[in-house]
């Protein structure tokens, strides 16, 4: 009988394909990456795996090395509001790492992950001694205002094709996820999970994107060919 494991257990060190997708480890000098890797460890989240839960105190700062996380939380009525999707090449949680308080948000696997962490006394570590770890971890927390800021904005939105539109733009940002490229491996399921509409919802506004040569939908996920266009939603 095989007994359940959480996705802590099952933490390992990275392999050296793994490590060179991690976009700061190209900033640290080479004591500081040796610090970093002695600390790293990824682990296979399954779908429906919590990362982060509400309330709980933060132990790592988290990075996606492959598939597809989803940033929410719930409010007092029980209602849950979609922040973003961490597809790869994500980090997250530098904001609550920084503070060393209790997370505000739950992250959750929407499939089968590959989730890297680093343990946040080795984050602070990093923050004190590099100068390109500090500017990293600075872009990413002016970018991530922006992007919760516009998060609230899609939520609000009354155009459900604005909002998957927008929500798509949200996950081929070139800061937050660098390395991404222009195709994203996603279904229509999971893309109606991150914007809160019905999967028949989302395949009609995909439909009208790729009519309109913002997007091409192709197997497995979606090539973006008008970022732009998904950004400001003029054409819709």
């Amino acid at each position: 009988m095989s007994i359940e494991t959480s996705p802590f257990q099952r933490r390992r060190p990275l392999s050296q394909i793994e490590l060179d997708v991690i976009p700061w480890m190209r900033l640290l000098s080479a004591d500081e990456r040796e610090r970093a890797v002695e600390d790293l460890k990824v682990t296979d989240a399954q779908a429906g795996d919590f990362i982060c839960r509400t309330g709980r105190p933060v132990t790592y700062w988290f990075g996606v090395i492959d598939g597809l996380l989803k940033m929410s939380s719930d409010n007092a009525e029980g209602q849950t509001m979609t922040f973003t999707g961490v597809p790869p090449g994500g980090w997250f949680g530098e904001g609550t790492a920084l503070k060393r308080e209790i997370y505000r948000y739950n992250i959750q696997a929407l499939r089968k992950s590959l989730v890297a962490g680093l343990h946040v006394d080795t984050f602070h570590w990093l923050l004190d001694h590099s100068i390109g770890f500090n500017r990293f971890v600075m872009n990413q927390l002016n970018e991530r205002l922006g992007q919760f800021i516009a998060a609230r904005e899609i939520d609000r939105m009354p155009n459900p094709n604005i909002r998957v539109a927008r929500s798509l733009a949200a996950l081929f940002n070139p800061v937050l996820y660098p390395g991404l490229g222009t195709v994203l491996r996603i279904t229509q399921q999971e893309l109606a999970y991150l914007v809160g509409l019905s999967r028949q919802r989302v395949n009609e506004a995909l439909t009208m994107l790729t009519t309109q040569g913002a997007i091409q939908v192709e197997y497995g996920g979606l090539k973006v060919t008008n970022l732009q266009a998904l950004r400001t939603g003029l054409f819709l």
